[in-house]
């Protein structure tokens, strides 16, 4: 057997296991949580959950900081999270369909949620399509660039971007597993999410990746990037 295929039977082994592909999943938010928070996630015990969570260190698929007392696991990099992604994507797209009655949840999270560090699901989408018709940015299959106009509107929302010593792609598409399409990644996708996150436009729970779009993130994004959505998707607190 190939190397090729030696690391796609591991890979598939570690994926594969219903616990470790729900820790892998809780934190394809981007965030960093214990152990003792992924068992609870993961819904084994907290000594299943270090052996599943050692596996998933040693394949380089998690990474793990000591701060104190705790130790808190994130994923390894962004790359682990968008392949983690196209592959729910291609496995709703392609796999025989199944029977099942959606739930809240599925849809919160096909309205609006978080992709590692940047905006996916209906809202992502639409941010991405405003940016394109106005021309700030050009995007294709294989990547994508900001234009000279688009600098300029970042640069007036207040989503600076600071590209010097970073290897990462400044803007890229990633594709939405629930929409079937292109989203931004990259750097423009990152400081994009932070940017709504701090104008409170939209707030992240504890326990899932789905994003609440605020009453004022409504009309910020109306207004600035002429998105409109339902009143429902509104925040009960705001």
């Amino acid at each position: 057997m190939s190397i090729a295929n030696l690391v796609l039977a591991e890979l598939g082994a570690l994926i594969g296991d219903p616990a470790r592909a729900n820790i892998l999943a809780a934190l394809v938010d981007g965030r960093a949580f214990t152990a003792t928070e992924l068992s609870m996630i993961a819904g084994v015990a907290p000594q299943t959950t270090s052996g599943h969570l050692a596996k998933l260190t040693q394949a380089n698929l998690l990474a793990v900081a000591k701060q104190g007392r705790h130790r808190y696991y994130r994923l390894a990099s962004p790359q682990i999270a968008s392949m983690l992604e196209n592959m729910v994507s291609l496995a709703i797209g392609q796999l025989p369909p199944r029977h099942w009655r959606p739930s809240r949840l599925d849809e919160a999270m096909r309205r609006a949620r978080s992709c590692y560090d940047h905006i996916a699901g209906r809202l992502g989408i639409a941010i991405a399509d405003a940016l394109i018709a106005r021309g700030d940015i050009v995007l294709g299959e294989d990547g994508g660039e900001i234009t000279a106009a688009g600098r300029r509107f970042f640069m007036e929302f207040g989503a600076e971007l600071e590209t010097r010593g970073s290897r990462r792609p400044l803007c890229r598409p990633c594709l939405d597993w629930s929409e079937r399409r292109w989203h931004l990644a990259g750097a423009v996708g990152a400081v994009l999410y932070r940017r709504c996150l701090d104008l409170k436009w939209v707030e992240r729970s504890r326990d899932t990746r789905a994003l609440t779009i605020t009453a004022s993130g409504l009309g910020g994004l109306a207004e600035v990037f002429d998105v409109r959505l339902a009143e429902h998707c509104v925040a009960q607190s705001s």
